[in-house]
């Protein structure tokens, strides 16, 4: 079936009147959202397996790994993703430059060609949504991780332990009225790249929400090529010659403030200011105020200020920015090398709780022959509108 654009009901029929339909209704009078929460106790919690949990086991420093050739470059370029969208009930852009909702595709059911055509959308909108994922359940999930590149193991976030078996491959997010705003008190300042702090940070990430609250606990997203494309030509030039130290420490430093076990030493690794996609070829942004500490060869009070105006530039920049408001069993799955996200800390009474995979890519790099977004957009718009003329 075709893409179709669909439009939800805004009331229903009752005895010959019409009654509103209210989602997400809120009651502030009482914080008690899940069954025993006063107790702080989820004995019953559906999902109580997939809890973080934090064993205190010790890792060593993760070394470079073999990645597969990226999956989007098996992709066609010129189906317009046919195959991934051939059960689709509704393909819907949330941004021109970013974002897409897909109904009625199923993950678990996707082969190999449609997660190609999969990774090549990612490369181009660089999140997309699947909406009502409720048999994408934690093993299925890992398995289509895989499919990307071996999974990352994330040094001090909490994973599930279930039956005595360890997902160590898996991010737990939660937070509740108890752990307090996001869970945990660990010291972001919001905006990041998943992981930057690593050789070979994650190429794309895969997160399900299981519970949601009825309002809040949205996450936002925006286009690294974008921000590369909204900074001047000439600061464009010179921080494409500049690299930039990433590291870990304020995760780490965050974790164990709170009593919670690290289980790897503290990293510190080199990449570029600007990245070239391998797939798109497009330059990107990639500094984040979560990772980046400073830029290479250049004087502290010089790295400082940049650094400084590109984090203004990364929290103000709204034109190819989206917000997204998530319902259970909602799927996400973003390429996180021209991308950032950060959630939204506005619910305090209610459970949020996802988890995330992360396959590994290949290690950042500028390729001087790389393109701007914009540039090339802007002049495939000129040829359409030079052939519309004729």
């Amino acid at each position: 079936m075709a893409p179709i654009a669909t439009q939800a009901p805004v009331s229903t029929s009752v005895a010959g009147k019409k009654k509103p339909v209210i989602e997400g209704e809120l009651d502030f009078s009482s914080s008690v959202i899940v069954a025993d929460a006063q107790a702080n106790n989820y004995e019953n919690y559906k999902y109580k397996d997939l809890i973080p949990q934090y064993p205190e086991v010790e890792w060593d420093p993760l070394e470079l790994v073999e990645v597969p050739k990226d999956r989007a470059l098996l992709a066609d370029p010129n189906n317009n993703y046919a195959n991934l969208f051939r059960d689709a009930s509704l393909v819907r852009h949330l941004n021109p430059k970013i974002g897409t909702e897909i109904y009625g595709v199923k993950l678990e059911e996707l082969d190999d060609t449609q997660k190609n055509e999969l990774a090549l959308l990612l490369s181009n909108r660089i999140v997309v949504f699947f909406k009502d994922q409720k048999d994408f359940d934690l093993d299925k999930q890992l398995e289509f991780g895989r499919y990307f590149g071996p999974l990352h193991k994330h040094p001090s976030a909490g994973y599930p332990v279930v039956n005595g078996k360890a997902y160590d491959e898996v991010v737990a997010i939660w937070s509740d009225t108890f752990t307090g705003r996001r869970g945990l008190n660990t010291g972001y300042p919001g905006w990041h790249s998943d992981a930057t702090f690593e050789k070979q940070p994650p190429a794309y990430a895969l997160l399900k929400i299981i519970t949601n609250p009825s309002s809040g606990g949205d996450t936002l997203w925006l286009s690294g090529y974008a921000l590369y494309d909204a900074l001047s030509p000439n600061l464009q030039k010179y921080l494409e010659g500049l690299t930039a130290i990433h590291t870990d420490k304020i995760i780490y430093d965050g974790f164990k403030n709170i009593g919670k076990h690290v289980r790897r030493s503290v990293v510190y690794n080199e990449h570029p200011v600007i990245r070239t996609h391998p797939v798109t070829g497009y330059k990107s942004l990639f500094v984040n105020p979560n990772f980046t500490q400073s830029i290479v060869g250049i004087p502290k009070s010089e790295s400082d200020a940049i650094l400084k105006y590109l984090f203004n530039v990364i929290s103000t920049f709204q034109d190819a920015t989206i917000k997204y408001k998530w319902s259970t069993n909602d799927v996400a799955i973003w390429d996180n090398r021209p991308s950032l996200h950060t959630a939204t800390t506005d619910f305090d009474i209610e459970l949020r709780h996802g988890v995330r995979v992360t396959p590994i890519g290949e290690a950042p790099f500028f390729d001087p022959n790389s393109k701007s977004q914009k540039v090339e957009w802007d002049a495939d718009l000129k040829k359409k509108q030079e052939a519309a003329a004729k």
